[in-house]
């Protein structure tokens, strides 16, 4: 009697095509993880093979994704934008204080703004002032009102400050601060943010 072997089953079409896309979309996030590292550290004109060994890619791969700078940086700054979008995300169903989750944010969204050197003033593409600010303004404006709205609601901030009005305000502390290790752009944020602070959560009641 010939023994039965069960046939091994084999991945349908539709499933190595998730897996690939899965798969591309993962490589994307470490290529773009990794480009937004040097950027911060170098600048936009950093050298591409710098950021292909700092992804652990072939500076063929980077080329493959993003055929030009100005594709790469688009990417890099939408990709940080969505970052501080699912932190907010994250801090909302976090369950603690409103206002911790507000400052948390703040300290991202902080470094987001003085790290970028000079990604939205990359030219061509989406980098208009219709494309990457809007997308900027459409995507954490909504979110940061979610976190302002959680402390109004918690009693932990006293004023009606809008989630544009903070931002702008955050954004004129992190103009000027360049290089500078003597100006600390969180430290003047938080101290921004101390004045919606209400006095009850400030006493801790």
């Amino acid at each position: 009697m010939v023994p039965y072997h069960k046939e091994e089953s084999v991945p349908s079409d539709d499933t190595q095509s998730r897996t690939r896309r899965v798969d591309a979309r993962r490589n994307e996030k470490t290529l773009l993880d990794a480009a937004a590292r040097v950027f911060a550290d170098q600048g936009i004109d950093a050298p591409v093979r710098q950021i292909a060994a700092e992804a652990g890619v072939g500076v063929g791969t980077v080329y493959r994704h993003f055929p030009q700078r100005s594709d790469l940086v688009i990417a890099v700054y939408r990709h940080q934008v969505d970052a501080c979008v699912d932190l907010g995300e994250r801090l909302l169903r976090r369950g603690s204080s409103p206002l911790a989750a507000l400052e948390e944010w703040v300290d991202a969204f902080v470094d987001f703004l003085v790290t970028k050197h000079g990604l939205a003033s990359v030219n061509g593409g989406q980098a208009d002032e219709g494309g990457l600010h809007a997308y900027f303004l459409d995507h954490l404006v909504p979110v940061c009102e979610r976190l302002l709205e959680a402390a109004r609601e918690a009693g932990e901030i006293s004023t009606d400050i809008g989630a544009y009005e903070l931002m702008r305000g955050i954004g004129n502390l992190c103009l000027f601060g360049g290089d500078d290790t003597r100006y600390d752009a969180r430290k003047l944020s938080h101290v921004l943010l101390a004045g919606v602070v209400s006095h009850r959560a400030a006493d801790g009641e």
